[in-house]
């Protein structure tokens, strides 16, 4: 027996049920976790380096490369994403 197959939104958290506003916030902080874990990585710093340059302490930043979305808020991973010299802006769609 085939399961059906349910097309994305485009949006996991949405997909998993989360409110269409809950759904955007996480996917934010998700999309900016992402891009700090790749800015770190691609700079080839340590876990002390980042936490040095971002002006927060090492156990912070493992918690950023490990994901914890839920240890964050939206504003503190825009503070940290202009910190580490990107460029985060919001476009905003009708929907």
């Amino acid at each position: 027996m085939n399961e059906p197959i349910t097309e994305s939104t485009g949006n996991v958290f949405s997909d998993l049920g989360f409110s269409n506003e809950e759904a955007t916030l996480l996917q934010l902080r998700a999309d900016l976790m992402a891009s700090l874990r790749q800015a770190i990585e691609s700079r080839g710093w340590t876990q002390a380096q980042a936490a040095e340059s971002l002006g927060i302490s090492q156990p912070r930043v493992s918690d950023l490369m490990r994901g914890k979305w839920d240890r964050f808020s939206l504003d503190m991973l825009l503070s940290l994403a202009v910190r580490a010299g990107l460029h985060p802006h919001i476009e905003l769609k009708a929907a």
